[in-house]
């Protein structure tokens, strides 16, 4: 059974809320102002449905993450349609462009002026290689011949301590004093 509440003053006039138990005997007193907010906070079953309100809950909930998977799927395959459609972009760029080079480069080619110039590139190319090999070797020369200086100098055995002795300076000879 549910409990009642009587409404009554205190001495000082604040509103009360008497809550009596099955018996009738008072069990709590509440002041109204704070029970009359808390029963506004709540809402009875009446108003929320009950189990038919909550499944309505449920049902709304997953209809909201149906659509969002739903638009995360379709952005997807969205995406995925542009990125093919600028691979194929891309691929025709590339093949139009070998294409000019290729013409280009016969067309250069058949130039004398430019076959000339290309022998003189190489050439070029071709001693400025061997200038830096024989740089190369040069200075790998030297590191092994300073590698090996400093080897010998760290596997030789230290020389014995010589002994110093301490000798008396010598004398100045003073020339003699004429009389």
């Amino acid at each position: 059974m549910a409990t009642r509440r009587t409404t009554m003053r205190s001495r000082s006039g604040t509103k009360l809320y008497a809550v009596r138990d099955g018996s009738g005997k008072f069990k709590d007193v509440q002041s109204y102002k704070k029970a009359h907010a808390a029963d506004l906070r709540r809402k009875s079953k009446a108003e929320t449905g009950g189990k038919l309100a909550a499944m309505e809950k449920q049902v709304e909930k997953a209809a909201k993450k149906a659509v969002k998977t739903v638009r995360a799927k379709l952005e997807q395959t969205q995406a995925k349609d542009k990125l093919m459609a600028m691979e194929k972009k891309v691929e025709r760029a590339a093949r139009k462009a070998v294409k000019t080079v290729r013409g280009k480069l016969d067309e250069a080619r058949a130039n004398k002026k430019v076959v000339a110039m290309e022998k003189k590139v190489g050439r070029a190319a071709k001693k400025a290689a061997r200038t830096v090999r024989s740089s190369l070797n040069d200075a790998m020369a030297a590191v092994k011949r300073a590698a090996s200086g400093v080897a010998r100098k760290v596997s030789a055995p230290a020389p014995a301590a010589k002994k110093v002795t301490k000798r008396a300076p010598a004398r100045k000879a003073t020339p003699k004093r004429a009389a």
